[in-house]
């Protein structure tokens, strides 16, 4: 589609703020326990959440119950849920076979601090997925970037990382900077300024931490050229502004580059994980780094990180070199879940059901912005996909800050009033799970179209 009149975009701005404006003053009465819940939670919690990421306008749902592909909120409300923890329930909400794994875990104990089996069952399935042979546990995706991060430090004996601007690789302080900085202190987009995220950063972390544009080779080379960098981490997709996908040959670019500078190539599959396809992002994408850090999918929505990379590295640990710790990394009740979910629940050819499956919403809502000549793209990558109030497909953050949030923000409260729930950072991804149906999926598509119509009228 050429670039729209800029009437038309003004007439779908006003005509996104009227509906933003009914559906709020909808939201307050429908979810009028939530309100009261977080009022009662802001007096013990900051913002009244437990994690920043859950805090959003006008308030959050107060969930009570989930199962399948649903939730129930406080005031009864029910959603067909396509956030699925951020991605973390592949699974499903109580899925029977994950349930009965944890069941009969519980009844042999939770956590010994001592070797358990299934730690070597879990990582010997995630060394067949993604070709690399050595893997830790750990208890969130922060923590496994983290590790993967110091065993490149020692691997390499530098100091400095390269990631990418708008990348979101956890709440430890060497990656929360350039998450989503404001473009007025960003730098130029070709070399962008190193923003932190977050007061309590040291100015000695912020120098180490280099932030160049995705999907710009030659900038990575520019900044490795010093042979100062430990690592470059980075989502093969970037899952932090909608789903950003690789140029072709990107990724392969990058591998060369980091293997001729002598820099370890960490994937942060945290988000793309085992919902990209059977073998992650790395297998769909054909290029292996020299470490991946690994949460969310693989546990069932129980609390689990891992990171796993090619022996030399991770021999590093087992030298002793590096020290790696955790008093709940691999327990028995975890490693349950992620076993189930890894062996019984997302097999192969399971995996490639619910990857069509969202074939079919993907395809659907496609056709219905193209029918209405919306500002709009749909992107699919495995079991996750996202509408992005763009024209065209966005190759990075400074594309992604061009998007429409005004209309992004309308369309997420005009869905979350007729029970769709989606993440709310209006750039965030959908999950069809194992256990949503192909009418579960289609829901979307319906109440989408219905907020287009409106839109449009």
């Amino acid at each position: 589609m050429s670039a729209m009149d800029s009437t038309l975009r003004t007439a779908l701005a006003d005509k996104a703020k009227e509906i933003t404006k009914r559906e709020l003053a909808t939201y307050a009465e429908r979810t009028a326990s939530s309100q009261r819940a977080n009022a009662r939670a802001r007096k013990v919690l900051p913002l009244g959440v437990p994690s920043s990421f859950q805090a959003y306008d006008p308030y959050p749902i107060v969930v009570r119950s989930a199962h399948g592909p649903n939730m129930t909120d406080v005031d009864g409300n029910v959603y067909t849920d396509y956030d699925m923890g951020f991605g973390a329930l592949f699974a499903g909400h109580q899925n029977p076979l994950v349930r009965a794994a944890i069941d009969t875990q519980l009844g042999e104990g939770t956590l010994f601090v001592t070797p358990c089996e299934s730690n070597a069952d879990v990582a010997e399935m995630l060394a067949a997925r993604y070709g690399l042979p050595m893997w830790r546990f750990t208890n969130s995706g922060t923590e496994a970037t983290m590790d993967a991060i110091r065993v490149a430090r020692a691997a390499t004996g530098r100091d400095k990382i390269v990631k990418v601007e708008g990348g979101y690789h956890g709440h430890h302080d060497e990656v929360m900077i350039s998450m989503k900085p404001s473009l007025d202190i960003a730098g130029p987009a070709d070399a962008p300024f190193s923003v932190p995220a977050s007061a309590g950063i040291s100015k000695k972390v912020l120098s180490d931490t280099i932030v160049i544009p995705y999907n710009d080779a030659r900038a990575l080379e520019r900044v490795l050229k010093s042979g100062e960098v430990a690592c470059f981490i980075v989502e093969p997709v970037m899952e932090n502004i909608g789903i950003c996908l690789p140029d072709e040959g990107y990724l392969r670019e990058v591998r060369e580059i980091t293997e001729h500078y002598g820099t370890l190539l960490i994937f942060d599959e945290v988000k793309t994980g085992i919902t990209a396809g059977w073998g992650g992002a790395t297998g769909v994408v054909g290029v292996t780094p020299d470490l991946v850090a690994l949460a969310k999918s693989i546990g069932g929505g129980l609390p689990i990180g891992a990171f796993g990379g090619k022996q030399e590295y991770m021999d590093l640990i087992t030298q002793g070199k590096v020290i790696h710790l955790g008093t709940y990394n691999g327990n028995p009740l975890c490693m349950a879940a992620a076993k189930a979910v890894l062996s019984q629940v997302c097999t192969p050819e399971v995996t490639a059901e619910v990857i069509a499956r969202n074939g079919l919403l993907v395809n659907a809502v496609s056709e219905i912005i193209h029918d209405a000549s919306l500002p709009a793209h749909v992107v699919q990558f495995g079991a996750k996909g996202c509408v992005t109030w763009a024209e065209k497909q966005i190759r990075n953050y400074r594309d992604y800050k061009a998007s429409d949030f005004d209309l992004a923000f309308a369309q997420w409260i005009h869905g979350i009033n007729r029970g769709v729930l989606l993440p709310p950072g209006l750039d965030e991804q959908w999950l069809i799970s194992v256990m949503h149906t192909d009418a579960d999926a289609l829901h979307y598509a319906d109440v989408f179209e219905s907020f287009v119509q409106e839109l449009t009228k």
